[in-house]
C-alpha cells in the first residue's frame, strides 16, 4: 500500500534543516553561533532514542516512508514510553490509509481531552529539530567558559531557548563538546527568584554531589545531580529557594515537556546516566542560560584579559604584603561568612603576616564569566605560596564596577 507522506512544510523543515546539519563542514570558528553550514554535526549518542528519532525524521523527509516506518516501530518497541516517538509511529501508520497534514494529525474525534498533551508533544519535537538545525559553530564554546583548570574535566552548558543541555570534555587542546541532549526546564520558565516559583535558575553553578537513586522517589528517575542554587550572586540578590537538581524522569515518561518540572533541569534516563558517568562532583561547572553566546577560543581568550590584569594585580599586592593595596580590590558590599569588609580586614591582615611577603602562586585556575544585568567573575584557584606545596582552594565573586573589578565575596572551599 503507497504511503501518503506529511505536508510539504513539515518536508521542507525535515529536509533543508536536517541535511544542512548532517552535510556540515567542521571548521573553527570565528563568531559566535548562527546557523550556517560551518556548524557541528549533533553529537547525541550513537543509538540513542533521539538519533534514532532523527534518523526517522530524515527518511521522511527523503520520501523513504517504509524504511521510516519500520524503524518507528522497532523505536516504540525499544522505548516504549517515548511518547513522541510513538506519536510520529501513529503519523507513519496512518499516512498509509490518508495524508497527513501535521506531526500528530489526530482525528479531532479521538483527542478526548488530550489536546494539551498533543500540543506539548508538538513542542518537544519543535525544540529538538530546531537545537539539531541550529547548531553551534565547529570549534565556538559558550562564552562563559573563558578558562578551565585541569582539575576541571567537564563542564555542561543548559540553553534554555533550545532546551538543550552541552556536554563538554575539557582537554589539553581545550574545551570540546563531546554529547549534548534535550531537557525540560520549569513549567514557570527562568529566572528563580523565589522558593516555589517553578522556575529555573539562570547563572553559574557547580554539581555538589551525585545522589543514590535507591534514596529518591520515582518521578527523580535514575538519579539526580544537585547544583549549588543559591550561589553567592543569587543570595546577594536576595533569592530563595533550594532543592535545584539535573535529574531523570519517572518510569512512565521518556521525556518531559520543554517546561514541566518544578524548576530543576530533567533529561530523559539515558541522558542523565550518561552524564552521572561522565562529569565529577564538585569540580563540574554548570552554566544555565535564556539563550548561550557561542564565541571562539580567541574571543575568549580575548574577553579575559582585562579581567586577567585586576587578578594578577590583586596577586602582586598580596604577594607583596600591601594591605592597603589589597583592600582596595574588595567591593564596599563585600561579604563573606556573615561578615563585611571591616569584620573581613584582620582576616586580611593575619593571612598577609603569615605569607610574610612570599610570592603567590594561583595553581588550577579557572575563570567564569557571567553577564546578565551586571558582569560576574566567578574564580576558583588553589592559593600557593613561594616554599611550599599546597594552599587552600579558594573561590571568589568579582563584579565590574565602574569599569573595575571588585570581590564580593571570597571563601575557601
Amino acid at each position: 500500500m503507497r504511503l501518503h507522506f506529511f505536508a510539504a512544510s513539515i518536508i521542507f523543515t525535515l529536509c533543508f534543516g536536517l541535511a544542512n546539519v548532517a552535510n556540515a563542514k567542521k571548521t573553527p570558528a570565528s563568531a559566535p553561533q548562527t546557523p550556517s553550514t560551518n556548524a557541528q554535526r549533533s553529537t547525541s549518542p550513537p543509538g540513542s532514542a533521539e538519533a534514532r528519532l532523527i534518523d526517522i525524521y530524515q527518511l521522511i523527509a527523503q520520501s523513504q516512508g517504509g524504511l521510516a516506518l519500520a524503524k518507528a516501530d522497532a523505536l516504540t518497541k525499544d522505548f516504549p514510553n517515548f511518547q513522541l516517538a510513538q506519536l510520529v509511529y501513529g503519523d507513519l501508520l496512518a499516512s498509509r490509509v490518508r495524508p497527513v497534514k501535521t506531526l500528530g494529525d489526530i482525528p479531532e474525534a479521538q483527542l478526548k481531552g488530550s489536546e494539551a498533551t498533543l500540543q506539548q508533544l508538538r513542542d518537544e519535537s519543535q525544540v529538538r529539530l530546531k537545537a539539531l538545525i541550529e547548531r553551534p559553530q565547529t570549534g565556538a564554546i559558550p562564552s562563559e567558559f573563558l578558562t578551565l583548570s585541569p582539575a576541571n574535566k567537564h563542564a555542561i552548558a543548559v540553553d534554555a531557548s533550545r532546551s538543550r543541555l552541552y556536554l563538554f570534555e575539557n582537554r589539553a587542546a581545550g574545551l570540546v563538546l563531546i554529547n549534548d541532549f534535550y531537557i525540560s526546564i520549569g513549567k514557570s520558565g527562568l529566572e528563580k527568584t523565589m522558593e516555589g516559583d517553578f522556575r529555573t535558575p539562570l547563572g553559574v553553578y557547580f554539581i555538589t554531589s551525585n545522589l543514590d537513586p535507591k534514596s529518591l522517589k520515582d518521578i527523580y528517575g535514575s538519579g539526580a545531580l544537585p547544583i549549588n542554587y543559591p550561589n553567592i550572586l543569587d543570595t546577594k540578590r536576595g533569592k530563595t529557594g533550594k532543592g535545584i537538581w539535573l535529574h531523570g524522569t519517572p518510569t512512565a515518561q521518556f521525556s518531559r515537556p520543554p517546561k514541566a518540572t518544578d524548576g530543576c533541569v530533567v533529561l530523559a534516563n539515558p541522558d542523565l546516566m550518561h552524564i552521572i558517568k561522565s562529569v565529577e562532583v564538585r569540580t563540574t561547572p554548570v552554566v544555565i542560560s535564556k539563550r548561550l553566546n557561542w564565541v571562539s577560543i580567541g574571543t575568549a581568550q580575548l574577553t579575559k584579559k582585562p579581567f586577567e590584569e585586576a587578578l594578577n594585580a590583586w596577586k602582586l599586592a598580596k604577594s607583596k604584603g600591601e594591605l592597603d593595596k589589597v583592600l582596595g580590590f574588595y567591593s564596599p558590599d563585600f561579604t563573606a561568612y556573615g561578615m563585611n569588609l571591616p569584620q573581613w580586614t584582620p582576616l586580611l591582615r593575619n593571612d598577609l603576616k603569615k605569607a610574610k611577603g612570599r610570592d603567590i602562586d594561583l595553581k588550577d585556575l579557572s575563570m567564569l564569566h557571567w553577564t546578565d544585568a551586571g558582569e560576574t567573575m566567578v574564580v576558583t584557584f588553589g592559593e600557593v605560596s613561594a616554599g611550599r606545596l599546597t594552599g587552600p582552594m579558594k573561590r571568589q565573586y568579582w563584579t565590574r564596577q565602574s569599569q573595575q573589578w571588585k570581590i564580593f565575596f571570597e571563601g575557601v572551599i
